[in-house]
């Protein structure tokens, strides 16, 4: 049995925060219901790139998931929602601050038709405070952070990471709320409200910069690839490529010496400790650059690997998504749907000791379950004609 099965969650998410936390949740057992508006979610149209015509953004946080598209401006789609959430345990949005009312699902409405509702609100600012309306990006979430300020070489602009953090730790931030909220329903009985802001998940994930600021009541400065509490630490430039280095201790520093052949820096009082090789660490870059330039990453590598030193080279997505241990953990593998065919898929990292989370359902067209949905909500095959007529449900038929 998968963790989650017998969990129903009802996804009104769109984009990415909520819907990576839905596809966790989804990864893990739960039926994920997707409610979308007609024009669907707005990453359907997040394109070029495609897989098979469909958006690659698209599916990447939609697999384990069924569409049902309903028109909720529509007031025949109040009776959906309540048959809806009498059924599920679980209600995720990422509406900005108050849409979620005027549309009658915002947590205070669905609690009152069912009590354990777990409901789930994920914005960029959260629900009070002087910034709950402002809108919430990925990158304008880093730069408000402080993330972005510590993020980029020295003397260079600031950048975003590769990947949309703010949303995809929020995502993960809500879906540990969600689970806890769980627990604490089966000890009281009644659901909860969450809140989580994307503001607030950035700060907390700020850590040891944080700690450092508080510490020193200095804003920490970008150093690339570097680490402000540790050193070497980062990456370096070889003469064919880039590896990463970690010497996260004065043992390994010991190590990595004899490794590359400077024993002489073990004498240099610039270097004794991993105190004073963060403060002497431009000293330390360039003694370093002279050896790296010389070798390639393969040498490196190598001779790091043998003297038990963590190092990596610095590879391309196209190089993880075919690498060996990656393909041997099966992170990666295939699903196909009946109308648009095989795509990859990356399925969820942890490993449990009973059974492992499967992908059970390819991402959905839009619209794909709603007939499905409705039927099981206990609508008849003429009232979903009807509902369809009158346009307050969208249903696409696959068989």
């Amino acid at each position: 049995m998968q963790p989650l099965a017998g969990i129903r969650v009802l996804d009104f998410s769109r984009v990415l925060a909520g819907p990576f936390a839905s596809m966790i949740l989804g990864d893990l057992g739960a039926e994920v219901i997707k409610v979308e508006p007609p024009k669907g979610d707005d990453t359907r149209e997040w394109k070029p790139p495609t897989i098979n015509g469909i958006s690659a953004y698209f599916l990447s946080t939609n697999k384990n998931k069924k569409s049902i598209v309903v028109d909720l401006k529509r007031p025949e789609a109040k009776e959906i929602v309540e048959r809806l959430v009498k059924r599920s345990d679980i209600v995720i949005e990422n509406f900005r601050p108050g849409v979620a009312a005027k549309l009658g699902i915002d947590y205070e409405s669905l609690s009152k038709i069912n009590p354990r509702i777990v409901y789930c609100s994920i914005s960029g600012f959260g629900q009070t405070g002087p910034y709950r309306d402002k809108p919430g990006y990925d990158l304008t979430i880093l730069a408000m952070s402080g993330h972005m300020s510590i993020t980029g070489e020295p003397d260079r602009p600031p950048v975003k990471f590769g990947v949309p953090i703010t949303d995809l730790t929020s995502g993960m931030m809500a879906v540990i709320a969600i689970l806890a909220a769980l627990h604490q329903r089966e000890v009281t009985g009644r659901g909860v409200y969450i809140d989580v802001s994307m503001l607030d998940t950035q700060v907390y994930l700020l850590v040891n910069q944080a700690y450092n600021y508080f510490a020193t009541g200095k804003d920490p400065e970008r150093l690339g690839s570097a680490h402000h509490n540790i050193a070497p630490y980062q990456v370096f430039t070889a003469a064919d490529g880039y590896i990463a280095i970690a010497v996260g201790n004065d043992k390994l520093w010991e190590l990595f010496c004899k490794a590359i052949g400077r024993e002489d820096l073990l004498e240099d009082s610039r270097f004794a400790t991993n105190e004073r090789r963060v403060i002497n660490r431009e000293a330390l870059v360039e003694e370093l650059e002279k050896v790296f330039k010389k070798m390639s990453v393969n040498e490196i590598s190598r001779v790091l690997d043998e003297a038990g030193v963590p190092n990596a080279p610095v590879k391309r997505i196209s190089e993880v998504l075919n690498d060996p241990h990656v393909i041997h953990r099966g992170v990666v593998s295939r699903v196909s749907h009946k109308l648009y065919g095989e795509i990859p898929v990356l399925n969820f990292p942890a490993r449990f000791s009973n059974v492992n989370p499967q992908v059970r359902l390819p991402p959905p067209l839009k619209g794909e379950h709603t007939i499905e949905v409705l039927r099981g909500l206990g609508y008849t095959d003429e009232q979903i004609r009807e509902l369809i007529e009158k346009g307050v449900v969208e249903a696409l038929s696959v068989s």
